[in-house]
């Protein structure tokens, strides 16, 4: 996979003075279908989430509260970042793509949905394993 396959996605959002709303739909919004959410949160300061590629799963990940990086390379050891601060837009990542995340802010809140459901055999977590895999 390159990094070309990433991209940042601008989900809906319904503007009301009594509070915003967005929202996201399965093969719609976003290029899968939903198997499995999971959040993260309460990261200390300094510390570091991820740091894995998937040989299968693809995902699409949301700052829903504070802010976060979002580091990625390729197989070509090329880095993008991106930082993710607001909640209505995603920065989705096809499978054979490495990332971690980083810089948390206080209070922040990644939500994560993913086309897969839990397979620890899908996860790659050797990065130099994942320069010579075939993922």
């Amino acid at each position: 996979m390159s990094l070309s396959q990433v991209k940042l996605i601008n989900l809906p959002k319904i503007l009301d003075e009594r509070g915003n709303l967005s929202f996201l739909e399965q093969n719609n919004h976003i290029p899968f279908s939903i198997r499995r959410a999971y959040w993260i949160y309460d990261v200390p300061g300094g510390e570091a989430r991820g740091g894995h590629s998937y040989k299968k799963n693809q995902e699409l990940i949301i700052a829903l509260s504070g802010s976060f990086d979002l580091i990625i390379k390729d197989k070509n050891d090329s880095t993008l970042t991106y930082t993710l601060n607001r909640s209505y837009y995603g920065l989705y990542i096809p499978s054979g793509i490495w990332r971690h995340m980083e810089n948390f802010s206080t209070n922040s809140l990644a939500f994560v949905l993913a086309s897969t459901d839990y397979d620890e055999n899908d996860y790659e977590r050797d990065y130099n394993q994942f320069l010579l895999g075939d993922n």
